[in-house]
């Protein structure tokens, strides 16, 4: 049901356009789903830097309005949305992170995850190097600054090759943004244009759709891409084709917006696939099928469509309460569940119902679902899942509980079904959901079902591993 799932970033940027702080506020609006975490922005005047980052959703951060955009005021831009998978939740990690070196100055803005950010960081700080954050991003700008770094003929190629693991990137320099993909293409970023010939960058198309951009195409795996006075450029830091995608598959099936377009496929026609294939493989006699919305929306009108049962809204979302995977603790999320998520007592009493949902983490507060829908008077409940049991933890931008927290760890399926307390359990196969995407089943990353890393994992951090003695010190600075 409502999962404790947890996304990475957001990221929008726009260069040459009047209102580039306004519209990056826009674009990253579009994207609040990738992080409500922390917000930020940072524009260029053409000479020198300006940033603005604070606590809180988008909305939130910048309800100042106004005030706040006419200080960053300029045709040069770029935003961030965060969800913390690496340094805590502090308004010292919020992006973008503004810093200055002996090339001028630079904000980044990073969604994905450095599995080798640990060892970098305490390499540069063995070396003297102080960090202001906890966050693996700063590694990237400590590796930007290292004085043989900076003399190389292409110094964002040449530091981007020493990073392991999974980023989408914006760089604003003074002059120019710059945008770049890891090798594997792990998390999305596309290109758009605006009417007014304003090239953009996003995470997702959404982020295009909201400033009326239309889209170009994605910024290829191992592709950086410029934007500056003389239009869009690109180069490779890696020979193109000498490394096969490994596109994040749970951006289709969870993260993304239904509206976007990413991996070359519509996000809702996708999970409406899922949701067809779903039924075929998991047939059961029921009265209605009922999503948990909104991610389980699409792939429960799929299951519908195919299984000729009738759909309806069984339960219904509150949009003042946003996505319950920010909330710290299992009991805050499960107070948030009952304020998000409400029974409609009418579609469910008596009836046998299926409930589609994308996935299911800890199972803690779908459970707390599944026994509101039997207080409603459901007859049977008959559980589908649009994904594979997830049984390992993800190393490259989501933050997945460990291994041991995991519902599916170590339960067979009907261990899953009692502990979820529901007549019936399906869960989409492995192979059915490779089928139903539009690239090779080689081109997807799926290590959160098969434990196949295509990125070796040689050490298993967590999103606190580089906190360190800092912690204290934040806690009397925050």
């Amino acid at each position: 049901m409502v999962s404790d799932k947890k996304e990475n970033c957001g990221l929008f940027g726009i260069f040459g356009d009047a209102e580039a702080v306004e519209k990056t506020y826009f674009g990253l609006h579009s994207l609040q789903h990738r992080g409500q975490e922390s917000a930020g922005i940072a524009s260029s005047d053409g000479e020198s830097l300006q940033c603005y980052t604070a606590m809180g959703t988008v909305s939130r951060v910048f309800r100042s309005g106004r005030a706040i955009f006419d200080k960053l005021a300029n045709s040069i831009a770029i935003g961030h949305v965060r969800y913390s998978t690496t340094g805590a939740s502090r308004a010292v990690n919020s992006q973008p992170l503004l810093a200055e070196y002996s090339r001028g100055q630079v904000a980044v803005a990073h969604n994905g995850n450095l599995i080798n950010a640990p060892r970098l960081h305490d390499e540069y700080e063995a070396y003297g190097s102080i960090f202001k954050s906890t966050s693996d991003t700063e590694v990237i700008i400590h590796l930007l600054a290292k004085p043989t770094h900076v003399s190389n003929p292409d110094p964002l190629a040449h530091v981007l090759n020493h990073l392991q693991g999974a980023y989408s990137l914006l760089f604003l320099f003074a002059d120019r943004i710059e945008a770049a993909r890891d090798p594997y293409g792990i998390r999305p970023l596309c290109i758009g244009q605006t009417e007014q010939g304003a090239y953009v960058v996003a995470s997702e198309t959404c982020g295009l759709d909201a400033i009326g951009a239309r889209f170009i195409r994605e910024v290829e795996p191992g592709e950086i891409v410029r934007l500056d006075k003389d239009g869009l450029s690109s180069r490779f830091f890696v020979t193109p084709g000498t490394v096969t995608p490994a596109h994040c598959i749970f951006e289709h099936v969870y993260f993304a917006k239904q509206s976007s377009t990413i991996f070359d496929e519509n996000v809702h026609g996708f999970r409406k696939k899922l949701g067809r294939r779903l039924a075929a493989e998991h047939p059961v006699e029921a009265d209605v099928v009922i999503p948990v919305p909104d991610s389980g929306t699409s792939a429960a009108i799929g299951y519908a469509q195919q299984s000729k049962i009738p759909f309806d809204m069984g339960i219904v979302r509150s949009h003042y309460v946003g996505r319950t995977f920010i909330s710290p603790d299992q009991r805050s999320r499960e107070l948030e569940v009952r304020l998000k998520l409400s029974v409609v007592d009418e579609a469910v009493a008596g009836k046998r119902i299926v409930v589609v949902d994308d996935s299911i983490v800890r199972g803690t507060t779908t459970r707390g679902k599944i026994r509101a829908l039997r207080q409603a008077g459901a007859k049977k409940i008959h559980m589908r899942v649009s994904c594979p049991p997830l049984r390992f933890p993800c190393f490259y931008g989501v933050d997945f509980p460990t291994k041991e927290e995991l519902l599916a760890n170590n339960r067979d399926l009907e261990q899953i079904r009692e502990f979820l307390e529901v007549d019936s359990i399906g869960y989409m196969s492995l192979k059915g959901l490779l089928q139903c995407a539009a690239l090779p089943a080689d081109h997807y990353c799926a290590a959160c079902w098969d434990g196949k890393y295509r990125i070796p994992i040689d050490v298993a951090v967590n999103k606190f591993a580089m906190e360190h003695y800092q912690m204290n010190m934040f806690d009397e600075l925050d």
